[in-house]
């Protein structure tokens, strides 16, 4: 395991953070999954209110004993964003008591997704400067599934001192928010990157046969854990098994050798090639929207179907349209009403009303709500 310095927090974390979305199976399963993380080498848990029962659990655990010393082990937590310090500071001492614990190492505000939860969280931040001020809390930052600009923004305030967003390979929008945050020394942990950033523990055929003999998931790790500003990975683990395969790399940190680079140039052109004219650049300049669909991930979704044939994965995301609220914010495809008020803003002039009815056809499918909804 190699451990990275959090930005300003001054924390060293190991590259891969046990995520607790998916172990609620039983307190026993969480119990093992927490101790053979820590076994394995990882000294950073994150949790939330949000993840069912996920505190509760951990905090059996650590009510048990943890074969790690408590001021070796980093914990964090993240409470919803309110205008009301009160409520904040309600919000924490709640998840001390439920997690066993006197203090709290790093403490985010969860979702920051929109300008409005911006505004709330600085309103309401004297609550939680008070539990910084007594000890109860060791360190702020923020998770957040926004646009760039509202991640930006947030980065911009001076008040965080780590960020939690999505930045994969398959995923690079957010390239510009990783390079500020480094610029202003937070830590910063990147949220799910082996579901988020593609399912890629269940690759297709043509994605194994492309990044052939590197598996998909260790190269995404590999992309990740060579950019030396990333401090760490979340591996939500839903059992202790599923920490096996991801932690064979956690030692490999070093630059992309010119194997993972070939690959990666290989992905770039059968990209190329399989879209031709109908390559979307993800350049954003579509938005906004009349209609309110998320015209730029609907078209990666599409970018990744055709050139990888990713598509379960497209299915997964398309799906959440119009059912996880802001947390993935857009409607679907089949709103779009031909209104072409997108068109001439696209500088590949792509026709995007009939791209969108293409995407749309391909991964229609069930519809999907959060956990926490």
């Amino acid at each position: 395991m190699r451990y990275r310095r959090f930005g300003k927090t001054n924390l060293h974390l190991s590259v891969f953070s046990l995520g607790t979305m998916r172990y609620l199976a039983s307190p026993e399963n969480a119990n093992l999954t927490i101790q053979k993380a820590i076994a394995l080498g990882i000294n950073h848990i994150e949790t939330a209110p949000a993840y069912g029962q996920s505190e509760s659990f951990l905090g059996c655990a650590i009510l048990a004993g943890l074969s790690i010393e408590r001021s070796q082990l980093y914990i964090t937590t993240k409470i919803l964003p309110n205008a009301n310090p009160d409520q904040l500071e309600k919000q924490i001492d709640q998840s001390l008591e439920r997690l066993n614990l006197d203090y709290l190492d790093c403490l985010a505000i969860h979702g920051i997704n929109t300008s409005e939860h911006l505004e709330q969280t600085l309103q309401g931040l004297s609550g939680v400067e008070k539990a910084i001020t007594d000890g109860r809390v060791h360190h702020l930052g923020f998770s957040t599934h926004a646009p760039l600009e509202v991640i930006l923004a947030a980065i911009k305030t001076d008040l965080f001192q780590f960020v939690n967003l999505h930045y994969y390979y398959f995923f690079q929008r957010n390239a510009p928010a990783i390079e500020l945050a480094f610029q202003k020394d937070m830590g910063i942990f990147i949220i799910s990157p082996g579901d988020k950033g593609g399912q890629l523990y269940t690759p297709s055929e043509t994605l194994k046969t492309l990044c052939d003999p590197i598996f998909p998931l260790t190269l995404t790790y590999r992309f990740l854990l060579s950019d030396s500003r990333i401090t760490t990975l979340s591996l939500g683990a839903a059992n202790p098994h599923e920490l096996d395969e991801p932690l064979k790399v956690a030692d490999q940190d070093g630059e992309l050798t010119s194997e993972e680079l070939a690959i990666f140039e290989r992905l770039n052109t059968q990209k190329i090639e399989q879209l031709g004219t109908d390559l979307c650049s993800q350049c954003y300049q579509c938005l906004p929207c009349p209609e309110q669909i998320n015209i730029p991930e609907v078209l990666r979704l599409r970018n990744l179907t055709i050139a990888y044939e990713m598509t379960e994965f497209g299915k997964y995301r398309y799906r959440m349209f119009e059912n996880a609220g802001h947390w993935f914010p857009g409607r679907k495809a089949i709103h779009c009403t031909d209104c072409g008020d997108c068109l001439p803003r696209c500088p590949e002039q792509l026709d995007i009303p009939t791209l969108l009815r293409d995407t749309h056809e391909r991964l229609k499918g069930k519809e999907g709500r959060r956990l926490w909804e």
